[in-house]
């Protein structure tokens, strides 16, 4: 299954919880997309996949607005 959520206009650390709310729902292997506007969302999301084994597996920027795909442990 794949899900997205727009976090735009959220500040750290709110963008990180409610994507670990969403994943939380999600089955092994299913994607989550983030579509964030947070400066520091592409570290916070990169170290967050590196600290619970989700994998990361797109990260791009386009006018300010930050696409993560997270594919879920």
């Amino acid at each position: 299954m794949n899900q997205s959520i727009d976090l735009t206009g959220l500040r750290c650390p709110l963008p990180i919880l409610r994507a670990k709310k969403a994943l939380a729902q999600l089955e092994t292997g299913d994607v989550l997309t983030v579509t964030a506007t947070d400066a520091g969302a592409p570290d916070d999301f990169a170290a967050f996949c590196r600290q619970t084994g989700h994998e990361l597996l797109e990260s791009s920027a386009s006018d300010g607005v930050f696409t993560l795909v997270i594919k879920h442990k």
